[in-house]
């Protein structure tokens, strides 16, 4: 994988690695649109992302983060206290992750001169 654009090689490498992807090339473009036009919603509202906490893209651009993981925190929690004898190890972490990077460690002004360096 290449550093010329992080972002669109992230979201390529997502598509092709989703299991709805086709294992043949879409019959025309037409097709290839109503897959997109598939894929997009179920990406932002139905996937959770294990780089945030398994929450959704589309409850962390709207702010729902933090409610959604003290929710789901407060059921451990509650399984944990009825059921302690199932529970091994602590439960998941429920604070918000905080800003995500492609590249971590590598300054905005880095990546930006990467993406704009002729190939």
């Amino acid at each position: 994988m290449s550093n010329d654009n992080p972002y669109s090689e992230a979201l390529f490498r997502t598509v092709k690695y989703t299991p709805a992807y086709p294992e043949g090339p879409f019959a025309s473009l037409a097709a290839a649109r109503a897959w997109v036009a598939d894929f997009v919603p179920w990406y932002n509202e139905a996937h959770y992302h294990s780089g945030i906490r398994f929450v959704t893209p589309g409850q962390r651009h709207r702010g729902e983060e933090g409610a959604v993981l003290q929710r789901r925190t407060a059921v451990y929690e509650t399984a944990r206290r009825q059921h302690p004898i199932r529970w091994a190890n602590d439960i998941r972490n429920g604070q918000p992750v905080g800003p995500v990077s492609l590249n971590p460690g590598k300054s905005s002004d880095q990546e930006a001169s990467n993406s704009n360096k002729a190939t």
